[in-house]
């Protein structure tokens, strides 16, 4: 048995043994390179939508799936060089749903990096989250891969300024299925700084995106879109392999195009199903794993999971443990050229969608 192999069944095993003594909304990623010694893994927590009520009173089930995972994470083997936060830290975007926020991810023992959601940004454009996380866009370095985080909710101008005020647009671009609201994209300021950080990284080099809209174009009616999504996808192009992970959709999803690998990652809030209108974006995705159990939606362990990114050859293996239905496994097929589900349901043999949504 090879190192890296061994090395890789060692983190399974443990990882595996981790998720079934427990049920906590959070994923683990190894980067598994060629060269074990440069393997290394961190934790993703994502989509908290920390909701204030009044005074010090907040809203306890998004409380409880954000505590439950920074506790968990804390007791990761192997244990993770970092950990990233996918964004939607606040529900609304105040001071003290930030706050509260940032309050429980500092019991974090790891370093923390951040992305902005569109939750935290709409009520003063990410002023506050700047004070408390620092900039909306940064890259950085570690052992050997180049990340890239961007924020990825902004909108036109026009519809930024159009609201009589900061709460009413906060309000507009949180709805769900709103006429009102406006497609989220990364904009030309940070088309421009991508393309120059880009320039600096030799072509080989591993690159991992963070956003918190998918960079793809998938249901526009629930903002699962990125308006320029084709554009930083040119500017991704030259490189051997990418890897986007993103929030924001609280569901499984998986994409190839071209070079880029995209891969969701669960909320600790709730879970979101499929559109039912999600026929009309097949021409954009492939078959998209099997919608999961929604028998609770406010039950903060549901549609949870972890995922494995192997590096040695560029492609990710995602395993992903879901607590009211059964682990799941989405790997890249060489053959077929895209990643695909190893446990993938055909229609009529899933669990029903619910209908209280």
């Amino acid at each position: 048995m090879s190192t890296l192999n061994h090395n890789r069944r060692n983190f399974i095993k443990n990882s595996s043994a981790l998720a079934l003594g427990c049920a906590l909304p959070i994923s683990l990623v190894e980067l598994a390179f060629a060269d074990s010694e440069k393997n290394f893994s961190f934790a993703y927590i994502s989509d908290a939508h920390i909701q204030h009520i009044k005074g010090t009173r907040f809203v306890r089930n998004w409380d409880k799936g954000l505590i439950r995972a920074v506790a968990e994470t804390n007791l990761l083997a192997p244990k993770p060089d970092f950990v990233m936060f996918g964004g939607d830290l606040a529900q609304l975007g105040s001071q003290p749903e930030l706050e509260h926020g940032a309050e429980i991810m500092s019991a974090l023992n790891q370093d923390v990096r951040y992305v902005m959601g569109e939750h935290d940004y709409y009520l003063d454009l990410g002023a506050y989250w700047e004070k408390l996380f620092g900039p909306q866009y940064y890259s950085f370095d570690h052992k050997g891969a180049h990340f890239i985080v961007l924020n990825s909710i902004r909108t036109y101008d026009e519809w930024t300024h159009r609201w009589p005020s900061n709460e009413q647009r906060m309000l507009e671009m949180a709805g769900l299925d709103n006429p009102n609201g406006s497609p989220f994209m990364v904009g030309e300021e940070q088309r421009k700084w991508l393309q120059s950080d880009l320039a600096k990284v030799a072509k080989r080099t591993p690159v991992v995106v963070f956003s918190h809209s998918p960079l793809q174009k998938i249901y526009k009616g629930w903002n699962f879109w990125t308006e320029d999504a084709e554009q930083i996808h040119a500017l991704l192009q030259p490189f051997d392999k990418v890897n986007v992970i993103y929030g924001h959709v609280h569901q499984i999803q998986y994409n190839q195009i071209g070079n880029i690998s995209f891969h969701s990652v669960m909320a600790t809030a709730w879970p979101w199903p499929y559109p039912s209108s999600y026929a009309q974006a097949e021409q954009y995705l492939p078959k998209l794993t099997v919608p999961m159990n929604r028998a609770d939606p406010f039950f903060e362990r549901d549609a949870t999971g972890w995922q494995l990114i192997n590096m040695a050859n560029g492609n990710v293996d995602m395993n992903f443990t879901l607590y009211n239905n059964s682990a799941r496994s989405v790997r890249f097929n060489k053959a077929n050229k895209q990643p695909e589900d190893s446990r993938y349901q055909e229609e009529n043999t899933r669990i029903p969608g619910q209908q209280h949504y």
